[in-house]
């Protein structure tokens, strides 16, 4: 951890070294000890610890300095760091000014100069001042700090993507933290885009891309090569395992990720029926643990990319990036998984962040604690969700269209649910609106054959009401059914004897699509079974089959 700053000010060279001299003999083990000739490089030098995210212990400033007095610079360093202790250096002719900052600038003592022996005049002072500071003030959190408002949804964006990417980070409430207000101000004007993500080496991002902010967090988001024998879209559970199993059998794997790795399995809470977790796993810890895997046996995970197209090239497979970049492979594994289904209904978007969320958001439980929220749906994630959020939330309601929890969800959660006294589950119902002024605050419903709209009074809602495929990528590319999913394999339509606009002399393989060399497997797939464990077992089974098509091109 960073040492505490003490910082000195003073504009007289012979001054200001003697100050150091003696700070560093004292202090300098436990501090950071710091110098400024002059006011306005001090204040510089305060913003830029303040942006860094380091604590100052203690200034120690020359009250007579040109341009700006000691109480003047004090003023400004306060709002950037209101819990430092703040001493003046005065001449004895200074007195006065200094007595009156005691009240202007809350100035905890002022020292007279000269202040030799330091031992006498000096230390005493300083050790009480630190001692107290030390006791009182808790230090400031070293990494990647997030700024942006609980209510905006460019600010959850972020959120979403850094936990989802599990990169530590601080949310600071900008409407809370007066003294970074005042470094925003200083560092992208009034008012600033947000968020505004300040970096432990000084740096700042406003309003990034999720691109520039996976850049800068350390996720890779370029592929190194422009050809691979393997590329794999989507990192979802199907989409690692095909990457641990190809790039395990020595092919040149790249998986390409537009959110985080783990797809909709990465934002379950628990998953508590996958082979060989007796007590359960997060979807974040399974999904951290593949991706490890994977990375192991050499594979490439670039995030922060949508494909946005794929192209064929015969021989090869090209796949079109957001960025605008290609890559050029011999095979495709798609892996892309499903989107959320969101909330057809008036003035929804508005609360997209700021009270409504699609899937479990977990990162936001801690911020809706003894509050009442609401969960739509009936399936497994909701019911995941449901008993998430009920150890934070004084309650939680369930709202499912269906006429009871066994319709969509498996027994094991139901029970659970039925022992959870916070829990309350209401069926037969559908939402039809939801409220509020700057944040969600009320779900609207109304029951199976009623005409009358009931209310609930909610501070958040987490919505799980199915999902869509992610294939426009390959819309007018492969076949696919009358929802969206990617048909593959003995589901394909047939002329004859083989698939319409099939080449090949053979049949297509199991996970193979309606082009050669592209494999479908996951979610996104017709007729899949929805477990992850299925999606694993067809990711990793899909290799073989690549394996098989690379032999004869």
């Amino acid at each position: 951890m960073a040492r505490p700053v003490i910082l000195s000010v003073d504009d007289d060279p012979e001054v200001l070294s003697a100050v150091e001299r003696d700070l560093r003999a004292r202090y300098g083990s436990e501090y950071r000890i710091m110098k400024s000739s002059g006011a306005p490089e001090a204040l510089e030098v305060a913003r830029q610890l303040q942006g860094r995210g380091s604590a100052v212990a203690l200034f120690l400033v020359d009250q007579r300095m040109p341009g700006m007095s000691g109480t003047e610079l004090l003023i400004e360093a306060r709002k950037l760091h209101p819990d430092a202790r703040k001493v003046l250096l005065t001449a004895y002719a200074d007195t006065q000014a200094a007595i009156a900052s005691i009240n202007e600038v809350s100035l905890d003592y002022y020292i007279l100069k000269p202040w030799n022996p330091p031992e006498e005049r000096l230390y005493p002072v300083l050790d009480d001042l630190l001692t107290t500071w030390k006791s009182s003030v808790s230090l400031p959190y070293e990494g990647i700090r997030l700024v942006g408002s609980a209510w905006s949804a460019t600010s959850f964006a972020a959120k979403q993507f850094l936990s989802g990417n599990q990169v530590p980070y601080q949310w600071v409430d900008l409407e809370k933290d007066t003294a970074v207000q005042e470094l925003l101000r200083s560092l992208v004007g009034d008012p600033a885009p947000l968020p505004v993500v300040l970096c432990p080496d000084g740096t700042h991002l406003v309003a990034p891309s999720l691109q520039e902010l996976a850049a800068k967090v350390g996720i890779q988001t370029q592929a190194k090569l422009p050809f691979y024998d393997l590329v794999i879209i989507g990192s979802g559970p199907a989409g690692l395992a095909a990457a641990v199993y190809g790039a395990s059998e020595g092919l040149h794997t790249l998986v390409v990720e537009h959110a985080a790795a783990g797809g909709q399995a990465g934002t379950s809470s628990r998953i508590e029926n996958y082979l060989g977790f007796p007590a359960g796993v997060s979807g974040a810890e399974l999904a951290r643990r593949a991706s490890a895997q994977a990375l192991r046996f050499g594979a490439e995970i670039v995030g922060a990319q949508e494909a946005v197209g794929i192209r064929c090239q015969d021989p090869y497979r090209i796949v079109q990036l957001s960025d605008g970049t290609e890559i050029s492979t011999k095979a495709v594994v798609l892996a892309t998984g499903v989107a959320v289904r969101t909330l057809d209904l008036p003035g929804a978007d508005r609360f997209l962040g700021a009270g409504l969320y699609y899937g479990a958001a977990m990162f936001e439980a801690a911020s809706y604690r003894d509050q009442e929220l609401c969960i739509v749906g009936g399936a497994n994630s909701a019911g995941q969700g449901a008993l998430f959020f009920s150890r934070y939330a004084r309650g939680v309601t369930m709202m499912v269209r269906a006429g009871s929890l066994a319709k969509g969800m498996s027994q094991y959660l139901i029970d659970r649910i039925a022992a959870t006294p916070n829990i309350k589950v209401v069926t037969d119902v559908e939402v039809t609106g939801v409220g509020g002024a700057d944040k969600l605050e009320r779900v609207l419903f109304r029951h199976s054959g009623a005409s009358e709209e009931s209310v609930l009074a909610v501070a958040a809602a987490f919505i799980f009401i199915g999902a869509s495929p992610r294939t426009d990528m390959v819309a007018g590319v492969l076949a696919r059914d009358d929802r969206g999913f990617i048909l593959t394999g003995p589901d394909l339509p047939r002329s004859k004897s083989r698939p319409a606009g099939w080449r090949l002399d053979r049949d297509p393989y199991l996970y193979e699509t309606s082009v050669p060399g592209i494999f479908a497997v996951g979610d996104v797939r017709a007729g899949s079974g929805k477990r992850v464990a299925a999606a694993v077992g067809e990711g990793s089974a899909a290799i073989g089959m690549v394996h098989r098509h690379l032999e004869a091109v």
